[in-house]
């Protein structure tokens, strides 16, 4: 499980997500925040479900990663009776039922990532038997299906050609490269059989070229070969070195190891064995125990609905505002044997703290060197599978970089003469076809010339008599300067030989004490080297070992001094509150009238005495009007009435006076008449 949480950690620490988790805060998070971390990780996977769980609710959160789990095809284990443990696990935000799916998630991202985007296109719509009994719909439904057959067709002849590993850009590049290569060639070729054509014997001395490349061609295999060799050699040198120095590091070692540091070496280890199998691995068995009787309490209970969580919330709030009291009581109590107490139960919960973060920082580091050493061990093991060689170290590796400097430097070098020959040889090339062209122009006149005068031939015959007449006085000379040379040089030779004997006689004797004296000052100077490596090695794990306490401490300090600062702020608001409730104490218990008004307690007992009259006057007021809502309902229809009444008068008066206009109406007896 440890493994598992180490591998969820660093993972998240990476690319694209970038935390700053270690092994405890990762631990401590609550299961709000777990999900918040699955549902990135899904985010990462799929951009559709990049969402703030805090603004959806619990059964569409659970309901989106179940369907996402299941689309990526997500097994979790147990059997098909667990499944129901599993989404409850999964709604409730459940440690382990988050890290094997965040695990498992964190593994296969890429893959994962193909699955979901694949997903988009290849999840067939579920469409109902009898809808597709309309012909429009079934061949809609039937053209998606061959589409859906397409994409997968498509993406498999892509996925051939990424991995086939071809490029066409590089392959057109390529192409054109070669191209040019070629027509360039061409022109050359052109252009060297028409200079060789003009030349006699172009296929003898064509043949010799090839046989000359061969030639060539045969010695550069053989320069590799050699080249090849010197390697070999040379690494077998430094396989040597490195077998000598580990040989006698390991002498060493057993000659610096004493009793009294192994001793001490055991000890250390028995101590920090003890604490472990004593203090701290106990409280870790019984923490997970008490975790673990939790979530079996936590499992057998029914799913709790969102009213009960409510009602959890509010016990959870009514006992943290009694916690609070209670300390409020505590503080006002002001025991000072208690604060006494109190500093030293947090001193010894610090060092306690502080012990156990150095028993997991070492533990944690134990890890990691046996997983480093572990890893050299396979590192060294391919690279000796590779080409038998093992990986240079420390003053080995700076000394073959030297080596390969000064190679660098001197190829450089020599790369330069090549180049300041072969420009030299091309104009010395040049120049000599140009006097063999005029050679053979000033032959041909001579000939000419000797063929009109009779004598033809002349100039060879005389040019081969000159010629070997220089020929026998230079071997005659050079034999009797040989001579001379070879004896004057013996004579040089020896008197060189006797001289250089005396001279070198003391310098050779004073040279036999001078050479036993360094090899025993290089022997010293190896072990002396030796020691100081060891002694340097100790120096600076010690160093490092003391920053990362005094990084610790820093961060430790900056933690005190802020929560210094907030219990110093909290304090000076409790003391305004103080200092308020003993000026209102004051003033409610003074005997002046004129102060006992200013108290706050009278103030509000008058505001009250005001609120109750008002509401005493409204009462009234309310009654009355219940009291008189019938007769005024009456009056009320009454008026109403009343308004109809004039109206149908008004409109009465109006019809009259219309008439009027018409004719005149005369009532006298008792009878009405008209008069137009």
């Amino acid at each position: 499980m440890s493994e598992q949480i180490k591998f969820i950690v660093e993972q998240l620490n990476k690319d694209p997500f970038k935390k700053s988790f270690n092994l405890i805060t990762f631990d401590s998070l609550e299961p709000m925040q777990l999900l918040q971390i699955l549902n990135d990780v899904l985010a990462e996977i799929d951009p559709k479900q990049a969402i703030d769980i805090r603004e959806e609710m619990p059964e569409q959160t659970a309901k989106r990663m179940f369907t996402l789990l299941g689309m990526l095809k997500y097994r979790p284990p147990g059997n098909s009776a667990e499944a129901s443990s599993f989404r409850q696990g999964l709604v409730t935000g459940s440690k382990p039922v988050v890290h094997p799916v965040l695990h498992w998630l964190l593994m296969r991202i890429p893959e994962l990532k193909k699955r979901a985007y694949l997903a988009r296109f290849l999840m067939k719509l579920e469409v109902p038997a009898e809808f597709l009994q309309d012909e429009v719909i079934a061949d809609t439904y039937h053209q998606y299906e061959e589409l859906v057959d397409g994409f997968k067709g498509y993406h498999k002849e892509c996925e051939q050609l990424k991995s086939s590993g071809f490029s066409t850009a590089e392959i057109r590049r390529d192409i054109g490269a070669m191209e040019e290569e070629k027509d360039q060639l061409i022109k050359r070729v052109e252009r060297l059989k028409k200079r060789v054509e003009s030349v006699s014997n172009h296929q003898h001395m064509l043949e010799l070229a090839r046989q000359l490349r061969v030639e060539k061609e045969r010695e550069e295999s053989l320069v590799h070969q050699k080249q090849e060799q010197k390697n070999q050699l040379f690494q077998a040198e430094q396989r040597l070195q490195r077998s000598q120095l580990q040989l006698k590091d390991l002498r060493q070692a057993a000659a610096d190891a004493k009793p009294e540091s192994l001793m001490k070496r055991l000890e250390e280890e028995i101590k920090f064995n003890s604490y472990m199998a004593t203090d701290k691995l106990p409280k870790e068995l019984e923490s997970k125990k008490r975790t673990a009787q939790y979530l079996q309490k936590v499992v057998a209970e029914p799913a709790m609905g969102q009213t009960e969580l409510g009602e959890l919330e509010d016990k959870i709030r009514e006992i943290n505002m009694q916690i609070n009291q209670l300390i409020e009581k505590r503080m006002m109590r002001n025991d000072p044997m208690d604060d006494k107490l109190s500093l030293f139960r947090q001193q010894a919960s610090i060092i306690a703290r502080r012990k156990e973060a150095k028993a997991e920082e070492l533990q944690e580091a134990r890890e990691e060197l046996g997983g480093c050493e572990r890893d050299l061990t396979q590192k060294n093991s391919q690279a000796r599978d590779l080409d038998g060689t093992e990986v240079i170290r420390g003053d080995e590796f700076k000394r073959f970089l030297g080596k390969l400097r000064s190679k660098s430097t001197v190829f450089k070098k020599r790369r330069q003469e090549m180049a300041e020959l072969r420009a030299e040889y091309g104009i010395l090339q040049r120049t000599e076809e140009i006097l063999k062209q005029r050679h053979e122009a000033v032959q041909q006149q001579l000939q000419s010339m000797e063929a009109k005068k009779g004598i033809s031939g002349y100039s060879d015959t005389q040019e081969e008599l000159e010629r070997v007449s220089a020929i026998k006085s230079e071997l005659d000379q050079m034999k009797g300067r040989t001579l001379d040379d070879m004896s004057e040089m013996v004579k040089k030779l020896n008197s060189v030989i006797v001289e250089k004997k005396s001279a070198l006689a003391p310098v050779i004797k004073e040279l036999r004490p001078l050479r036993q004296q360094c090899q025993e000052l290089t022997q010293e100077y190896e072990e002396k080297k030796a020691q100081y490596d060891s002694c340097a090695a100790g120096l600076e794990s010690n160093r490092s070992k003391l920053e990362q306490e005094v990084r610790a401490l820093r961060e430790e300090m900056a933690q005190e001094e802020s929560r210094y600062h907030y219990i110093n702020c909290m304090r000076q608001v409790i003391e305004m509150q103080m200092e308020r409730a003993a000026d209102e104490m004051k003033a409610y218990v003074s005997p002046d009238p004129q102060e006992r008004r200013k108290a706050i307690r009278e103030q509000y007992m008058k505001n009250i005495a005001e609120q109750e009259s008002l509401g005493k006057k409204l009462r009234e007021t309310q009654k009355a009007v219940r009291e008189s809502h019938g007769p005024n309902m009456k009056q009320v229809k009454m008026w109403r009435d009343l308004e109809q009444l004039m109206e149908c008068k008004r409109q009465c008066f109006m019809r009259a006076q219309s008439q009027a206009s018409i004719g005149q109406v005369i009532q006298e007896g008792g009878e009405d008449r008209l008069v137009l």
